[in-house]
């Protein structure tokens, strides 16, 4: 999957006519909704494969949050964007905390459509294939904890993000059955646990 990606961006061609962050912005704000299946796959900084699973996302703007493990250890996280529940099926508890976007990931943060202060932290480059826009962000401070992200879009939909850290592990999200702002109702984004769990609160005003 990873060697995929990097012949994709070696294929591409860099395109000069608009400013990066103004065509992934352009891409990202088409997104109100959206739901996909995501097949993970984080490599160490060895070469080894330190995790392939399978992901079902849901993501409704501005807030709403959904990321399911379902294989190999299924664990829940979701976020209605003021808690957080992290639900962990294999040992019957879930954690509950406040939630706060601005601490997400980046990836997460580019999911929600946050680009506004992309360019103060990175350099970004875009590459345009025939049918693909790919997006290179390198950070202009070597304290980052990144060394790369990469976006991929193929005909307007996203199709891959590639991170690599600071300490060489790299992470692959495929996107996979993809579907642009569907209707998705707010119940999604509220989790009731079950009966008979651990419920452990963290930092709740």
């Amino acid at each position: 999957m990873i060697s995929a990606m990097v012949m994709l961006i070696l294929s591409a061609t860099i395109s000069g006519q608009e400013r990066p962050i103004v065509k992934l912005d352009k891409l990202l704000s088409n997104i109100d909704t959206i739901t996909a299946e995501i097949n993970q796959l984080i490599v160490e900084s060895d070469g080894g494969i330190l995790e392939e699973s399978q992901i079902i996302m849901h993501i409704k703007r501005p807030e709403g949050f959904y990321w399911e493990t379902v294989t190999p250890f299924p664990e829940l996280l979701v976020t209605n964007g003021k808690r957080l529940w992290n639900y962990q099926p294999d040992l019957e508890q879930v954690v509950i905390e406040d939630w706060n976007p601005d601490q997400s990931a980046l990836a997460a943060q580019l999911l929600y459509g946050k680009t506004e202060n992309l360019e103060e932290d990175y350099y970004i480059v875009a590459i345009d294939a025939e049918q693909s826009q790919t997006f290179e962000l390198k950070p202009k401070s070597p304290d980052n904890l990144y060394e790369l992200i990469t976006i991929s879009f193929i005909n307007s939909s996203l199709e891959l993000i590639y991170i690599e850290n600071s300490s060489g592990e790299r992470t692959a999200w495929q996107f996979t059955s993809s579907d642009i702002n569907p209707p998705l109702g707010e119940d999604l984004f509220e989790f009731i646990p079950p009966d008979g769990i651990e419920i452990i609160y963290n930092s709740i005003d």
